[in-house]
């Protein structure tokens, strides 16, 4: 695809050449007990019933409802059911077995006089003190599900209670879509590592880790390449480790722009890179790339610090989501003005904002100062305030857009 760097591409359309012909990853199977939290690769149904028969559900006395349809009625007890221990024998007239609750039903009784309800008055003999009907406090063989039933749906996230559900329907393992790699690759000669001494000129990379987080968010591993040097040849060799680790998808950070030490979308289209687009009219966020390697998506973010996490917010999130097989749905609310905002030019807005509930609406402060360097107002930030290209300027109490983070 030709890129588009002519003009500033609106977001949503960037949005939707990003997204374009992106499809969930192939499955694997994984044993069960590594399922959670991942995404389903086909339907699965229950390989058993559930439960499997009869079933007291309080612990009592398992009897015939015939016997204490009315009182005062006296029985004897000829045994014992616990958990996994099923009484053998059978039920007669004026008789009654000792049960748990999760034991079968033995054999000729229908109902289950709850213990609260049976005074002993000697060895092996209780009274009912309450009358009791055919079916009561008991579970019937495949309340829950049987074999065969369609259970789960392709797609589903095996939350606690679908990984518990396909547990109890005997799946030892469970096919799932496999969780993309994504390499992350932080560029420029004056980035150190957390923790470095900083010498003249020198900065502290921190944007990985944000972004980082993100993917991970999004239902993805995390490659980190590292920190790499403003050089064609570092450059080319980190993006051969990417794609030779497997990635599938590679985000570089910084050296996307139009400096002289911005390599990285030279050294993508001479290596044959597609590029599928270039700078986006949203702030911050303007020299956002994306396009292709290698048969691999690659998505270059700004350098800035709050830059690179706004893209990844709106762009990557979406992307990783979407080949995690994630559904996947921006956050976005109405809510009101806690201060005034000036007219807006022709890229789209996305201002960091304090927010709070009062009266039932969300109000969003945006803060005084936007500098994309600011990672202190990002972090202090529950949403985005989203202003469209050429909004007008709006005053505190009037409606807004609002992308919402926490």
């Amino acid at each position: 695809m030709q890129a588009r760097t002519s003009a500033l591409l609106p977001v949503d359309e960037a949005l939707r050449l990003l997204l374009d012909g992106v499809e969930p990853l192939a499955a694997e199977r994984l044993p069960i007990a590594d399922c959670g939290d991942r995404i389903l690769a086909a339907d699965i149904v229950s390989l058993r019933t559930q439960p499997p028969f009869d079933a007291s559900a309080m612990d009592g006395y398992a009897v015939r409802s015939a016997d204490v349809s009315r009182l005062p009625a006296r029985l004897k007890v000829i045994g014992a059911a616990p958990a996994g221990r099923p009484f053998a024998g059978t039920v007669g007239p004026g008789q009654a077995v000792r049960i748990f609750t999760g034991a079968p039903m033995p054999e000729g009784s229908d109902c289950v006089l709850i213990q609260e309800d049976a005074t002993t008055i000697a060895d092996n003999v209780i009274e009912a003190k309450e009358t009791v009907s055919a079916r009561r406090h008991v579970r019937a063989r495949g309340l829950d599900f049987t074999e065969g039933q369609p259970l789960l749906n392709r797609g589903r996230r095996l939350d606690p209670p679908a990984l518990s559900l396909a547990a109890s329907a005997n799946h030892a393992a469970l096919d799932v879509v496999r969780k993309p790699l994504v390499a992350v690759i932080a560029t420029g000669d004056e980035l150190l590592p957390p923790g470095s001494i900083v010498g003249p000129g020198q900065i502290i990379a921190s944007n990985g880790f944000g972004v980082a987080e993100i993917v991970r968010s999004a239902g993805a591993r995390v490659l980190d390449c590292g920190i790499v040097a403003d050089d064609r040849d570092a450059i080319s060799a980190t993006l051969d480790r990417a794609l030779e680790a497997g990635a599938n998808l590679i985000v570089t950070i910084g050296g996307a722009s139009v400096g002289v030490h911005d390599l990285v979308r030279e050294v993508l289209t001479a290596r044959g890179g597609e590029l599928d687009f270039w700078k986006i009219a949203m702030r911050p966020g303007k020299p956002l790339m994306a396009g292709t390697l290698g048969g691999r998506k690659i998505v270059g973010l700004p350098g800035n610090p709050v830059a690179s996490l706004v893209c990844s917010y709106v762009f990557l999130k979406p992307l990783v989501a979407r080949m995690a097989g994630r559904l996947h749905e921006a956050d976005l609310r109405t809510g009101v003005l806690g201060a005034p905002v000036s007219a807006n030019d022709q890229r789209q807005d996305y201002l960091r904002a304090a927010i709070r509930r009062e009266d039932g609406r969300i109000v969003a402060t945006p803060s005084m100062i936007q500098d994309s360097s600011m990672l202190r107002v990002m972090a202090e930030a529950g949403a985005f305030i989203v202003r469209a290209p050429f909004a007008p300027p709006a005053e505190a109490g009037e409606e807004c857009r609002l992308l919402v983070l926490s």
